[in-house]
């Protein structure tokens, strides 16, 4: 350890660490990484002076669920990974995925759009010895509207139009409805392809409860994972929907703003003086109010959806990471722990904004720090 600060200084002494914005989050060689003074693994050896607390974490961890996270989590992993030398494989499956095999004992930790339902709370006591299944907010962000329509930047919808779109009963980009919200617009003579999640998503969920929040006269469905509107193209993931956009022209879909590089993305009419635009500033305005309603360790959120908030944009979710509060596996708590503990760290949730994801509000994520440190 003496060698390791040693070599340090003498690095620091010659100019030879270089961080660079918030993806160098690597680990520091101190002695309270718990791995052992291994090297991060970072090929420019650059370090962070604040560490990646590994404790003893070692193996392999199999998680699954929210594909919206999905950009997030792949970052996370890199800087993890090469600090604590655990391998982490999430695969991005879709929330519903992800909870049912936490549920059947199959993951380590799951991710979900969506906070556990009763129903899934009881199912999560079957592998939780002695505990339950509890949410953790810990991925904030955007749910965009990106549409690929030739000649128009600047459209803006509200909810009753998206409403309609997705219900298939606005078929053609120059209906009076879009042309109404969009006067100086020059809207084609073009088919509607509106695209939609093709298994069970959390951000169909949050998604959804937008619409039934916002229009419930033009959105009558009851809501929930599953797309239940009727027309529309179905795709995989929100990666799959994106490209369902980006090769379609006339198309427009839902998914979290990481997947909308290269695209364009609508602004949101919410009744406040400026239609928003997603972005991770206007994300955080509107889960800054959002409250907690879970009980016990539960840390499960109400966002609001109907927002008329200046600058707040009204189409959010907050990605849960769902653990055991008791009965976690002992071969896999000690690294569950530690990547959690990192993930909520203040490192950790820098490294979202450069991937265009909002921060949880530290009120918040100070309770999830609290908890997991309690996990068992």
């Amino acid at each position: 350890m003496k060698l390791q600060r040693k070599n340090r200084l003498r690095a620091l002494s010659l100019g030879a660490i270089a961080v660079t914005g918030a993806l160098a989050l690597t680990a520091c060689g101190s002695d309270d990484t718990g791995n052992g003074g291994k090297s991060s693994g970072n090929p420019s050896g650059a370090t962070n002076a604040s560490s990646i607390k590994c404790d003893n974490a070692k193996g392999q961890l199999l998680a699954d669920g929210s594909s919206a996270q999905k950009n997030a989590i792949d970052a996370w992993v890199k800087e993890f990974s090469q600090a604590c030398g655990v391998q982490i494989n999430y695969k991005g499956g879709g929330s519903g995925a992800g909870v049912t095999s936490f549920n059947q004992g199959q993951l380590a930790f799951a991710g979900s759009d969506s906070a556990l339902k009763p129903d899934e709370v009881t199912a999560s006591q079957k592998v939780c010895s002695g505990g339950t299944g509890i949410d953790l907010p810990m991925v904030g962000g955007p749910i965009a509207l990106g549409y690929n329509v030739p000649g128009v930047d600047n459209l803006v919808l509200d909810a009753p139009t998206i409403a309609q779109i997705f219900d298939s009963k606005i078929t053609n980009w120059n209906d009076p409805a879009i042309k109404k919200l969009n006067p100086s617009a020059k809207l084609p003579d073009l088919k509607i392809q509106a695209f939609h999640r093709s298994e069970d998503s959390g951000t169909t969920d949050n998604f959804t409860k937008y619409l039934k929040a916002t229009t419930p006269d033009n959105w009558k469905y009851s809501g929930g994972k599953a797309w239940q509107a009727k027309g529309g193209q179905a795709a995989s993931g929100s990666a799959g929907v994106a490209q369902g956009v980006k090769q379609n022209t006339g198309a427009i879909g839902y998914f979290e703003l990481s997947y909308a590089k290269d695209m364009t993305t609508v602004a949101i009419n919410t009744g406040a003086k400026a239609p928003v635009k997603p972005s991770t500033d206007s994300a955080t305005a509107d889960i800054a109010a959002a409250k907690v309603v879970g009980t016990g360790k539960d840390l499960s959120l109400k966002l609001d959806y109907a927002t008329k908030a200046e600058g707040a944009y009204p189409i959010t979710l907050v990605t849960y990471e769902i653990v055991c509060d008791k009965g976690n596996k002992a071969d896999t708590l000690p690294a569950t722990k530690a990547f959690l503990r990192y993930i909520a760290s203040e490192d950790g949730q820098k490294l979202l904004t450069s991937n265009n994801y909002a921060p949880i509000p530290a009120e918040i994520n100070s309770k999830v720090r609290t908890t997991i440190e309690g996990l068992s």
